[in-house]
């Protein structure tokens, strides 16, 4: 919207409350074949900001905040992952994440939308730096067919998708999250972002519900997101038979740790201790 000439990017939640930032121009601006894709060049310390379909998907100076918890919470906490897929993420910051473990071999990328991928590399060159990675592969299919005929192929599966809406809406369902279990290996673990607990508790209820219909052990963390509504974000750690903290790589805990602005090991301890209000929600 524009107020006296300023422009801002503003995103409410259902409860009425939301974010709002500065910005200069529109950089980018386009429909894609699913979505519509933008670049804003914030008049802040935020630098650029990516949305899909008007909701925020990363911005330039608090991006870390999201891709380290989601990357290294799982990772560590199983001894040696080679094979990684990423569900959505065409903006390439969980992929920069991951290929910070030096135990990597390979890792699938599934992504629908090619423009996002291509918009990232063009306006986010800190976030789509590991792209050309030979490692990675990347698939742009519909995950919910993708993921169909995969049966013990992962060590780790990190869901990065958008909301339950429009494009997110069928990777919210059980049967989406039994085939991702399936896809697992033995000590598999898979992680998906589970939105804001003060701005989206119904949702909230209904997705932890499915996952406890799929997996044996589905667990939460959470940390901040500045620029995400409700500033406070949650994450849920799903596997067939690993149990949050029942190990963690602590050798490569500490390489990861030189590399990151938001992880380090106490605060890997500490992220599962949760407020009584989303330990009671859940």
């Amino acid at each position: 919207m524009q107020d006296d000439e300023q422009l801002y990017y503003q995103e409410f939640t259902p409860s009425g409350y939301g974010i709002s930032i500065k910005v200069k121009k529109v950089l980018f601006s386009e429909e894609s074949e699913f979505q519509k894709i933008e670049v804003l060049d914030s008049d802040s310390k935020l630098g650029k900001i990516l949305t899909l379909d008007d909701l925020m998907v990363a911005t330039e100076g608090d991006e870390y905040f999201y891709h380290e918890m989601i990357v290294h919470i799982p990772m560590l906490n199983h001894p040696c992952p080679k094979d990684i897929l990423i569900i959505g993420g065409g903006d390439g910051g969980t992929v920069r994440e991951v290929f910070k473990h030096n135990t990597v071999e390979h890792v699938t990328l599934c992504e629908i939308d090619k423009e996002v991928v291509a918009t990232s590399k063009k306006f986010f060159p800190t976030l789509s730096c590991e792209f050309d990675n030979p490692k990675l592969e990347i698939i742009y299919e519909n995950a919910i067919e993708f993921i169909k005929d995969k049966k013990n192929c992962y060590d780790v599966v990190l869901l990065d998708t958008p909301d339950p809406l429009s494009l997110g809406v069928g990777l919210f369902t059980e049967e989406f999250y039994k085939n991702v279990r399936d896809s697992l290996k033995d000590g598999g673990i898979m992680v998906t972002q589970s939105e804001s607990p003060v701005a989206l508790e119904e949702e909230i209820k209904e997705m932890y519900s499915m996952l406890k219909n799929a997996f044996s052990i589905v667990s939460t963390y959470t940390s901040v997101i500045p620029t995400y509504p409700g500033g406070y974000w949650a994450w849920a750690f799903c596997s067939k038979d690993v149990e949050p903290l029942s190990f963690i790589d602590e050798k490569r805990a500490e390489e990861i740790t030189q590399k990151c602005k938001i992880y380090n090991l106490n605060y890997h301890k500490a992220c599962y201790a949760l407020p009584t209000f989303l330990d009671e929600l859940k």
